[in-house]
């Protein structure tokens, strides 16, 4: 990987840390946590595309690519619904 790639790949990296910590310092009461919930997993399970793919070349294999993101993604979902539950109505 050239080192363009790697230097776009942490920018956008930290950019979307930024981001995350940026929405945690929202203060919403309600439904909006569900939303600020959704937007920071979102972050979290983008970031980890972005790390799979180009760090650890998973780019090169469409299997391993869909597999790591089949299995983040339910875990992501998992976490929301766990967290959906929790908090209640």
């Amino acid at each position: 990987m050239t080192s363009r790639a790697m230097i776009e790949a942490w920018v956008l990296l930290v950019a979307m840390s930024a981001a995350t910590t940026a929405l945690t310092f929202v203060e919403i009461l309600g439904r909006s946590r569900m939303v600020i919930a959704a937007g920071v997993l979102v972050l979290a399970g983008l970031k980890a595309r972005i790390i799979l793919s180009r760090y650890l070349q998973l780019h090169n294999s469409r299997f391993w690519t869909r597999a790591f993101d089949l299995a983040i993604g339910g875990f992501l979902l998992l976490s929301f619904g766990l967290y959906a539950i929790a908090t209640g109505p």
